[in-house]
């Protein structure tokens, strides 16, 4: 059974529950919905904080994917970082954004057994051109036993390895992950899941 953060349950009011639109949901300081905004606009100098999520994908052998971000991302462009991020549109459940993101950035269908680790997760952070990312933004953790044919547009490289080694990368060598996957590995070896050695 899947688990979602209770407080992230968003329950958008009418105006709000567009899933069809490419917005993202913002945010006041209690995580609350209070409207929308594209989501090709919403990352600026000062970008608003808005709901996202992270997902660390892991094959049968509980070794997890990790990406490389394009060279033409707007933000972190070249940064390996966790499986794939994104973001929830109005209405729209944790579980049925990280199907329709594992989709279209990474060519997968096949994925299950989602799993929220890090129900509180939120972080801020500025890119090297100024760019800020201001999420709460859940982590959560899925299984596959497809292969990924990433989207070129998304994604520049791909591996497998294992959980621990990318946790241990995080804390040796952070200028090499994305800031939020630093945070979020570091927050994964604490609590252990799953099974972080």
């Amino acid at each position: 059974m899947t688990t979602t953060p209770q407080h992230a349950l968003l329950t958008p009011p009418a105006a709000l529950q567009s899933a069809s639109q490419d917005v993202v949901v913002l945010l006041n300081d209690n995580n609350e919905a209070t409207g929308t905004y594209p989501r090709a606009d919403v990352h600026t100098a000062e970008t608003p904080r808005h709901l996202a999520f992270s997902c660390y994908l892991l094959d049968d052998n509980g070794d997890l994917l990790v990406t490389r971000r394009a060279l033409a991302k707007k933000t972190w462009p070249g940064v390996w970082t966790n499986s794939f991020c994104g973001h929830p549109r109005p209405g729209e459940s944790f579980e049925d954004a990280i199907t329709r993101y594992a989709e279209h950035e990474l060519g997968i269908t096949d994925i299950h057994s989602i799993s929220v680790a890090l129900p509180d997760f939120a972080y801020r952070a500025v890119d090297a051109s100024g760019i800020v990312e201001n999420e709460f933004c859940p982590v959560f953790f899925a299984r596959t036993s497809q292969q990924p044919q990433p989207n070129p547009d998304e994604v520049a490289e791909h591996a497998w390895t294992p959980l621990a080694v990318f946790v241990n990368t995080a804390s040796v060598a952070p200028y090499l992950i994305s800031p939020w996957a630093v945070e979020q590995t570091a927050a994964l070896h604490n609590t252990g899941g799953p099974n972080v050695r």
